[in-house]
């Protein structure tokens, strides 16, 4: 091996041998020994690349693909930044104003979790479970969800271009969609069946529960004795807004562990005193949007007997991620703490059961979704099945 190539290995293998101290890919238990057994070979395939491959390797693209690489193999939320990224991510500029209201995971190409409601996502008929092959025929195989994200927005008015299957990856669909200033997800609720009110909860944010308080009060005069809290396509709001909505329904209990990498235990939060205003029966709504804050929220609420949950599996997402930068600037964006339930199950990647199962309707692209709302005729079965607090 030449001077210059082993001068660039070595480039490469450094960030390694750091995401390798950072609890990565080679893991906590991997003794040192079989940790440079590892380097070594990663060392031998650079090698092997440049000086047996058929043309000159550009081995700036090698190292990004071998960085993409290591962090794919985690969860879907890490990411390699590149220098460029990371100055984008942590320039003070406002994002732009203008999105289409999706929520997205990565399962090989950016999928979609939820869409927002009366976003132009979901006028332009996307839905949970579409994989986005390509944004403005950029292909998202090596996009990382902060870079999927960011491309999303723009300009109010402008148009992207979305390349789109559902179910079969041999017939992708172009779709145009122009981005529109969102407007915020405000708390709505109805009398849904005689006694029972049903309180949609469409996002999260620092009025929601405010919101939610409001609406319960509305109900309860108009003789709602039960409630069914509909957080199906609730992607936005922080962990810790998530909890604090579910302390109006959780008196006493654990809500949540929190597990974080190198810490000595699990942080065991609690309820408070003066938790738990809210003692009517429940039920949540939740299907494979329902992710994040919304998601914590339904295993509080489940997991302390508070409420069914009726629907689909939920995604699993419940991981904190944290910046590490590297020498030559780029960084890696890493899941080092993750919620768990109540009893202390695995959340992050893993999701929630439903009590009840409500699959969502298989419908082909460009059709219209049936008329109706399984689910919501599901929970209110099961509320019928209630005795009012």
């Amino acid at each position: 091996m030449s001077s210059r190539t082993r001068a660039l290995v070595l480039s490469i293998t450094a960030p390694v041998i750091l995401f390798a101290l950072v609890g990565g890919v080679l893991g906590r238990a991997m003794g040192r020994e079989e940790t440079y057994q590892h380097l070594k070979i990663f060392d031998d395939v650079v090698s092997l690349i440049t000086s047996n491959y058929v043309e000159p390797a550009n081995l700036d693209k090698v190292m990004k693909g071998a960085m993409n690489g290591l962090v794919d193999s985690l969860d879907a939320d890490s990411a390699y930044f590149t220098p460029d990224q990371v100055k984008q991510f942590e320039s003070s500029a406002a994002p732009a104003a203008g999105d289409i209201g999706l929520e997205l995971t990565r399962q090989y190409y950016l999928r979609v979790i939820g869409t927002r409601e009366n976003s132009p996502a979901a006028k332009a008929g996307l839905r949970p479970g579409d994989y986005l092959r390509a944004i403005n025929d950029v292909p998202t195989r090596d996009m990382s969800l902060w870079e999927g994200a960011r491309v999303l927005r723009g300009a109010p008015g402008s148009k992207i271009k979305l390349t789109i299957f559902r179910g079969n990856a041999a017939d992708p669909h172009d779709v145009d969609v122009t981005r529109e200033v969102l407007a915020s997800g405000d708390v709505t609720g109805r009398i849904a069946s005689p006694g029972v009110g049903y309180v949609r909860i469409p996002s999260i944010g620092p009025r929601t529960v405010d919101q939610v308080k409001s609406q319960i009060a509305t109900l309860t005069r108009e003789g709602a004795t039960r409630l069914a809290l509909d957080v199906r396509r609730n992607t936005t709001g922080t962990y810790e807004q998530g909890l604090a909505l579910a302390r109006l329904f959780v008196a006493r209990g654990t809500l949540a562990q929190k597990d974080a990498k190198g810490a000595p235990a699990k942080d065991m939060i609690v309820a408070n005193s003066g938790d738990g205003s809210v003692t009517a029966p429940l039920v949540v709504l939740v299907d494979s949007g329902t992710a994040g804050a919304s998601e914590l929220f339904a295993a509080a609420l489940a997991g302390n007997q508070r409420a069914d949950l009726v629907g689909e599996h939920t995604i699993g997402r419940a991981g904190i991620q944290k910046l590490i930068k590297l020498p030559d600037g780029s960084a890696l964006w890493l899941t080092t703490a993750r919620y768990l339930t109540p009893s202390g199950a695995q959340l992050h990647e893993k999701g929630l059961e439903p009590t009840v199962t409500v699959d969502l309707p298989d419908v082909e692209f460009g059709q219209p979704a049936p008329a109706g709302d399984p689910a919501l005729d599901k929970a209110l079965e099961r509320l019928a099945e209630k005795k009012a607090a």
